[in-house]
């Protein structure tokens, strides 16, 4: 890939490449934006088929979080590190010490977290050698375990989504298809459950499915027959890329609301739900609840506040739409676009500052 044209194309800061012979450490950290702020986005450990395809992996993950950030109100901009090697097999302390030693040297520009192929430990060996990693042990002041705050995030987004669709938040008595009942969808199925929701569910995890039906009574189906289910919301909650040409005609639902990430195959897609008159909960907007989370740690974890922060998702949701009746176009765009505009509006104002503070020097 021609890397300086990419960056180019998408406006990004800053991608450095980390290399450690004595560790095994081949990492890249890229910093997509940090008008907003320093660049928060977890760390993912994965068997990279080659180091272009690590290289687009890290330049993609860090513009979305930029976005996220931006449309979740947060004070932060988007970054993202890629670790290239097979979690089951490849990790050791002198590995993660060395990144950290990487991120250290940034000094706050980028802010790492847990992601795919990461958990708590490998943050708590990082934290060894910098203060810029968040995720960590609970007994260092962390927020511990993300999953159940995430899908809060994603329940008030729902809600948000039925009140566009049916004119009302109330989710009693609604049938919910959930695609992927991991710790995230169960979560969220607790909260939908106490609503009197009616729900449907699948999982290629035996364990997970079965869970769900004792503890929600939910109904089980396959994997290949949750699209085709007659529900009020289809909420994808597992692979991303699942709404697509194949799918959205076997759609029985109102409502597209679910935790997954990058949802949409392509773009058009969501033109497709638009067109079929479906409300589509942009999926970065409703899951950030996980980010709200561990960006309050930057403060001094507080949960009542970090909570608070998450319960406005349902506001945030609501703003996309506004946006979208207002431009005339999809929710995915929209969602875009709001972020687009908060972080250009600093920008501009930071600009202005500028111009006024050497206009004044000029004058001295």
């Amino acid at each position: 890939m021609k890397l300086f044209d990419y960056m180019e194309k998408y406006d990004y800061e800053q991608v450095v490449v980390c290399q450690d012979k004595n560790s095994g450490l081949k990492a890249i950290i890229a910093i997509h934006d940090t008008t907003l702020g320093p660049a928060l986005g977890g760390l993912r450990m994965w068997t990279y088929a080659s180091e272009e395809e690590a290289f687009e992996d890290a330049l993609r993950l860090a513009r979305g979080m930029t976005y996220k950030a931006a449309a979740a109100g947060l004070n932060l901009g988007g970054g993202k590190t890629v670790l290239i090697g097979d979690p089951k097999k490849d990790k050791s302390e002198a590995l993660f010490r060395s990144l950290g030693r990487y991120i250290e040297g940034l000094n706050g520009r980028y802010i790492t977290a847990e992601d795919v192929g990461t958990n708590v430990e490998d943050m708590d060996l990082i934290h060894l050698e910098t203060k810029y990693v968040t995720g960590i042990s609970p007994a260092f002041g962390s927020s511990g375990n993300p999953s159940p705050v995430t899908a809060f995030g994603v329940y008030k987004g729902m809600k948000a989504a039925a009140k566009e669709a049916f004119g009302s938040d109330s989710l009693d008595g609604l049938v919910v298809a959930v695609q992927g009942v991991g710790n995230v969808a169960y979560s969220m199925c607790e909260y939908l459950h106490k609503e009197n929701v009616k729900l449907i569910v699948t999982d290629i995890n035996e364990e997970n499915l079965q869970r769900a039906v004792n503890d929600f009574g939910a109904i089980r189906v396959s994997p290949e027959e949750i699209y085709d289910v007659e529900c009020d919301i289809f909420a994808p909650c597992a692979l991303g890329g699942i709404i697509n040409d194949n799918t959205i005609e076997r759609l029985k639902c109102k409502v597209v609301a679910g935790s997954a990430n990058n949802q949409l195959r392509e773009d058009r897609h969501g033109d497709m739900l638009e067109a079929r008159g479906m409300v589509y909960a942009p999926d970065y907007v409703i899951n950030a609840g996980g980010l709200i989370n561990v960006a309050d740690e930057l403060q001094g974890y507080n949960p009542e506040r970090a909570m608070k922060k998450v319960e406005a998702i349902y506001d945030s949701i609501l703003r996309v739409f506004e946006i979208a009746k207002r431009d005339g176009i999809p929710s995915y765009q929209a969602a875009d676009r709001m972020a687009e505009e908060r972080i250009a509006s600093l920008r501009q104002s930071r600009s202005t500052f500028l111009q006024t503070e050497r206009h004044s020097l000029n004058q001295r």
